[in-house]
């Protein structure tokens, strides 16, 4: 009873929202659909939800082809708390401001959760919920999932919220598919910078190569400060020429900083504090190591001030290889 979207294309005017997006959802699963603002992501789901015509390609569920079937017909619920029907379903009324926004995403959930249809579309259905509302409510609905097999597409631009509930994610970059995996696979292994980019915070450094794609190690000089950094050669297909530029990738948690010794066989650099942000389990350090601006996140907030002279550590073990 899989669904499953082949090459599937939409566009308004003469401008591609989606294109040739392609993928598989099983039940049992919630798979992310992750993407910026304005990533196609709503559009997505319509058009599987044939709220939108599509401009190519085809959407078949357990077996049986739904591209040219109506939204009736197709066993595919997409609750929308925007909709006036919804309110007049739920309440008999119209919608009344007597109601919070996050209590009518909870109920639009429990409606689709209630009698459900075999695959549910979520289009950032917990964005108006306070943390412990949403919690209780993702909670519910991976319960509802596994117990009645249920396949879910979870569209949202939000990070936490696709690692906290979801089986797999789909990464959408510039209306196509880039990179599906487990949260934590695209997570330590991004496919392509934008995925870098754009799922959760990192450090893109652009650099050129100056050794050997032969080394086990390979050796690049960064555009701005000119610093010799070393990183592990993953793969020969992620290199660009020594002549062209490309990035490394480094998350903020691998990044350490010290001011007395350190370890030498990471990427030792002299930087300087910039910022100091608190983010309550975290710190987010802002560094500048001789124009090469960096991010650091630490747990504890321990003799770091703006203005302090540091060495960072970049460990050659944690850096990511990528084409620009």
């Amino acid at each position: 009873m899989t669904l499953k979207i082949v090459n599937l294309c939409k566009k308004y005017d003469d401008k591609f929202v989606l294109r040739n997006v392609s993928f598989e959802a099983v039940p049992g699963e919630i798979l992310g659909i992750f993407g910026i603002t304005a990533a196609g992501k709503t559009t997505l789901l319509r058009t599987i939800a044939a709220k939108e015509e599509s401009d190519g390609g085809e959407i078949h569920y357990n077996g049986k082809d739904l591209t040219f079937l109506p939204s009736s017909a197709r066993e595919i619920e997409l609750p929308e708390i925007s909709n006036q029907s919804f309110w007049n379903r739920i309440f008999n009324t119209q919608k009344t401001s007597e109601l919070a926004d996050g209590e009518g995403q909870v109920l639009a959930l429990e409606s689709a959760l209630e009698n459900p249809d075999d695959v549910i579309l979520l289009d950032n259905s917990f964005c108006q919920m306070d943390l412990l509302l949403r919690e209780e409510n993702q909670k519910f609905l991976r319960e509802k999932v596994k117990e009645k097999k249920l396949t879910v597409l979870l569209a949202s631009n939000d990070f936490e919220e696709i690692f906290e509930i979801c089986d797999r994610v789909a990464i959408l970059c510039g209306g196509e598919i880039a990179q599906i995996g487990t949260p934590q696979e695209v997570y330590q292994n991004p496919a392509t910078a934008e995925v870098a980019r754009i799922f959760g915070r990192n450090n893109l450094i652009s650099v050129r190569r100056i050794t050997s794609n032969k080394n086990d190690t390979q050796e690049f000089q960064t555009l701005d400060g000119s610093h010799r950094i070393f990183a592990a050669m993953q793969d020969k297909k992620s290199l660009a020429p020594i002549n062209q530029n490309s990035l490394l990738a480094i998350r903020p948690e691998h990044i350490s900083i010290s001011f007395g010794a350190s370890f030498p066989e990471d990427n030792l650099l002299k930087a300087k504090i910039t910022g100091v942000k608190f983010l309550g389990h975290m710190t987010l350090i802002k560094l500048d190591a001789e124009g090469l601006m960096l991010e650091a996140m630490v747990l504890r907030l321990v003799g770091l001030n703006i203005g302090d002279e540091c060495v960072v550590g970049l460990p050659i073990d944690r850096i990511l290889i990528l084409k620009d």
